[in-house]
């Protein structure tokens, strides 16, 4: 798989073009984890995972660019592009798709170049997101905005602040921005945006995930240990629903905060979950939360949520889901596999709980028998 997402000379490594590829890989890992190739096989994946009780569907486009920090170079179809595309553009009309199913993410070249530098991208961009923004408000269609590689980071999370400003009012984030929990650097920046959203009386979304750039980032930017990037990922998470991070919610008022939990953690979840209903039970404060994971993985833990559901509608279930290309949906296709090493473990723990129910099913049944 990393081998296919570098730039590729030969027909036999264009995954678009090598019709055998093309088909081995489809029917594996893409059909797996991505929702389709065009609108009409997306379409049919989100009617598919409505018609299992999910409340909705989060999609993005995969087009992008991935920056290695150890070669110090970007690839992906953004960087193919950058030569033919040196002029502001406007947002990619497969995005703008996005919005009449469920949510969006993804750009060009010049915006990460923009990026790149910590700036917004250019005006045209922004009326592009402006349009997008307003068309989602009023489809009650929310915009979850991914987390990227730290080469693009400060760029987006600047552009993300400018967009929650303008459009999360009276307690309703539109706009969320995603925090990577096994960064040593996300507590002080959700504490600097809490404080935004206080001094200027927004809503901040507070998408909440793991990570999953541990292998084009820097390692040293990250958590040594996956405890302590648990740790991490659960404290952020209770203390939002404590209304309690830092000095907010002690020596400062705590302020409007919409949650996204987005892990296949289930011990987070649904710690997570147990802990908003005592708040509400208790008619102590919390903040409103809902909960995703990614197409393809860890159904257990989506179900077991689902299983959850009480008569107000809660807990709130989404899959989160990937359209393009299969050239453009490789890199995103990588960071799963990536994501799937440790995938053993946890199929071992859902093998074992499987054995443990069916031979309680046999010896119920064969009691059932013997009492008959």
């Amino acid at each position: 798989m990393s081998v296919l997402t570098k730039p590729r000379q030969t027909l036999l490594l264009n995954v678009d073009r090598n019709r055998i590829l093309h088909g081995i890989l489809k029917k594996t890992f893409y059909e797996q984890f991505c929702a389709g190739e065009n609108g009409t096989e997306s379409k049919a994946t989100i009617r598919q995972l409505k018609d299992m009780g999910f409340r909705g569907v989060i999609m993005t486009y995969a087009k992008e660019t991935v920056f290695d920090h150890r070669t110090k170079t970007q690839h992906g179809l953004g960087v193919a592009a950058l030569e033919s595309k040196k002029k502001g553009e406007s947002l990619d009309p497969h995005i703008a798709q996005c919005v009449n199913v469920e949510a969006l993410t993804g750009a060009g070249p010049t915006v990460t170049e923009a990026f790149t530098a910590g700036e917004l991208p250019p005006q045209q961009m922004m009326d592009a997101l402006d349009d997008i923004c307003n068309k989602c408000r009023d489809r009650h269609v929310r915009i979850l905005v991914d987390a990227e590689s730290q080469h693009f980071q400060w760029g987006i999370q600047r552009l993300t602040l400018e967009l929650m400003r303008k459009y999360n009012r009276d307690g309703y984030a539109l706009i969320y921005n995603t925090y990577q929990a096994y960064l040593k650097s996300t507590p002080t920046i959700l504490a600097k945006h809490l404080a935004e959203s206080q001094k200027d009386g927004f809503t901040l979304g507070l998408k909440l995930v793991r990570g999953a750039y541990i292998a084009s980032d820097e390692r040293c930017l990250i958590h040594d240990t996956k405890e302590a990037t648990d740790d991490a990922y659960n404290g952020i998470a209770q203390g939002a629903l404590k209304q309690r991070i830092g000095d907010f919610g002690d020596s400062t008022a705590f302020p409007s905060v919409n949650l996204f939990l987005a892990t296949h953690n289930k011990q987070s979840v649904m710690a997570a979950h147990q802990l908003q209903k005592h708040r509400l039970a208790a008619g102590l404060p919390t903040v409103p939360v809902r909960f995703a994971q990614l197409h393809g993985m860890s159904d257990e833990v989506s179900f077991s949520l689902l299983q959850l559901k009480d008569h107000d509608g809660s807990p709130e279930v989404y899959k989160c889901s990937t359209w393009g290309g299969m050239g453009e949906c490789l890199a995103y296709l990588l960071r799963r596999a990536i994501e799937n090493r440790d995938a053993v473990s946890r199929t071992g723990d859902e093998y074992r709980a499987l054995k443990s129910e069916v031979v309680r099913r046999v010896k119920a049944l064969f009691a059932f028998s013997a009492s008959t």
